[in-house]
């Protein structure tokens, strides 16, 4: 612990527990309080469940290090989710080509320090704080904290993904890199139903779409479900979890959440959750798992015991974006990668990760590869964007 800006104190912690739910209640986008902005990731009950079901901790390469401002009367002020990494699974936004040129020059990239939410790629806000009159203060001293832990322990590098437009430009003046990414986002336009929506694309696109629809449901028997709440068993999460399972084991080889994750949000965040679950003949076939926050809808994971032509697009694309025009939200964020998305309506998205590299030589390589990448990132996005579904003019 050290003393920063008078009497204020900041330290780190390796468990949310040392925090506590009640404190952490206060912090502005992790709780819900009337008319302010809730984003589900960086609740206590989802970084919770990550660490306490075991997802999320030492022995799978995430060791809490949590950045918090407290004041001189230990009330808690403000934190940055943050763990040390032995790895860079999880984060969504690559940078083994940095570790291994880091360490051929002879250097030791892990551990790093990462700001992330475990296994997510949704932006959400990092620098949390609770006392709105000292906003950019307390969220400096957090950047400021985060380098003094990467000086103090000598890591390669502390990185902060998913972030914020203003958090972007904060860190930048506390001498981060910038780094864009893209995604594909789904953005309601006042929409009142899907038919609604279809109306504003192409014909030929418009035709497929519902083509696709058909394909996915009336042919194959399929019914689906929308599950939130009490609504919500473990039933469903048994029959979900052998679906993430079966994604996992494809494209990771080992799924990163454990079965009591999955248990442990349901119990204490149910009404952030949107179960979207297809059913046939009687038996759960496929789903996908949404977070909903104050303004969007989350598509985070996928899997499936019967393979049908579309179903993938119906579950995951087509019945978030019903969901969203049915309960008046913003937007449908559906994850990472997959240009396939804009062909079902959704738009190229540019995200932006932060990076600290203290090393002089190897933030001058970085940066300079960062300038190109940014480039071609924007380049694609614009290239992508008059390439949409929606009709011209």
């Amino acid at each position: 612990m050290s003393t920063v800006s008078g009497s204020r104190t900041l330290e780190t912690v390796e468990n949310l527990s040392d925090v506590g739910k009640q404190a952490w209640a206060g912090l502005q986008g992790g709780s819900k309080t009337e008319g302010n902005f809730y984003n589900p990731f960086v609740s206590y009950a989802f970084l919770s469940a990550l660490e306490d079901s075991g997802s999320a901790e030492a022995d799978t390469g995430w060791i809490g290090s949590h950045i918090v401002v407290r004041s001189a009367e230990g009330t808690l002020e403000a934190v940055l989710p943050a763990y040390l990494k032995m790895h860079s699974y999880g984060e969504y936004v690559f940078d083994h080509a940095w570790a291994d040129a880091y360490e051929r020059a002879g250097g030791r990239y892990y551990p790093k320090l990462q700001s992330s939410i475990p296994f997510t790629p949704a932006s959400a806000p990092k620098l949390l704080t609770a006392n709105e009159t000292d906003d950019d203060l307390l969220r400096s001293l957090l950047a400021q904290g985060m380098q003094a832990v990467v000086d103090k322990l000598g890591l390669s590098s502390a990185h902060i993904t998913f972030v914020s437009e203003d958090e972007a430009q904060l860190l930048e003046g506390h001498d981060f890199l910038t780094r864009h990414d893209q995604q594909f986002h789904w953005y309601n336009d006042g929409y009142s139903n899907f038919v609604d929506f279809e109306a504003a694309l192409a014909s030929r696109k418009r035709k497929q779409i519902r083509k696709e629809r058909r394909e996915a449901l009336s042919n194959n028997g399929v019914e689906i479900e929308w599950l939130s709440g009490d609504d919500l068993n473990e039933e469903h999460w048994d029959a979900f979890f052998t679906f993430y399972q079966d994604t996992g084991a494809r494209k990771w080889g080992q799924p990163y959440l454990t079965r009591s994750f999955f248990s442990l949000i349901g119990e204490r965040m149910p009404n952030d959750i949107v179960l979207i679950m297809a059913k046939r003949d009687g038996r759960y076939v496929a789903g996908a798992l949404n977070f909903k926050g104050s303004d969007a809808l989350y598509g985070r994971n996928w899997g499936c015991t019967e393979h049908h032509p579309f179903l993938h697009f119906e579950v995951c694309y087509y019945q978030a974006i019903d969901y969203a025009i049915a309960h008046k939200l913003d937007r449908v964020e559906a994850g990472a990668q997959g240009s396939h998305k804009l062909a079902r309506g959704y738009q190229p998205a540019i995200t932006t990760s932060m990076h600290y590299i203290p090393n002089p030589s190897f933030r001058r390589a970085v940066s300079d590869y960062l300038v190109g990448e940014r480039e071609q990132v924007m380049f694609d996005a614009q290239y992508l964007e008059q390439r949409t579904p929606f009709r011209k003019g």
